[in-house]
């Protein structure tokens, strides 16, 4: 698999214009897998954008918590690391951001609305309970 893709990098060699060739011999640039696990990872943040339609009451607040506390955290680690991966930064960071809406959502969910009824629920059984 390895001896393919240094394969078709090396076709793909000549057909990239001078301007690009920066970009494309980086340390990070599309030959390494520092560009594409990123582009991958873009599929998370569209999962949690597409998430926004979802119920609230469908949401894990430990499981968008735990996802937003590690975009975060890679978010940081890719601008320590060398060469800084400023496309692993951009993926981490709008994953950890699309997870802390998701966990607003879900927090707000389950411990003001859910609460309320919770409450309301209470106020029927004891009125119930006095008549």
């Amino acid at each position: 698999m390895a001896a393919l893709y240094r394969r078709t990098i090396s076709v793909l060699d000549k057909f990239v214009p001078p301007k690009l060739q920066p970009i494309w011999n980086h340390e990070a640039g599309p030959k390494t897998v520092h560009f594409w696990a990123p582009v991958v990872k873009w599929g998370l943040v569209v999962a949690g954008i597409s998430d926004l339609a979802r119920p609230a009451s469908n949401l894990s607040v430990q499981q968008c918590g735990a996802l937003a506390a590690t975009g975060f955290i890679w978010s940081r680690y890719s601008l320590v690391i060398i060469p800084k991966n400023w496309g692993l930064f951009s993926v981490n960071f709008f994953i950890g951001l699309t997870q802390s809406v998701q966990l607003y959502r879900a927090y707000d969910y389950h411990y003001n609305v859910k609460g309320k009824e919770q409450q309301e629920t209470e106020a029927v059984s004891q009125e119930k309970v006095v008549a």
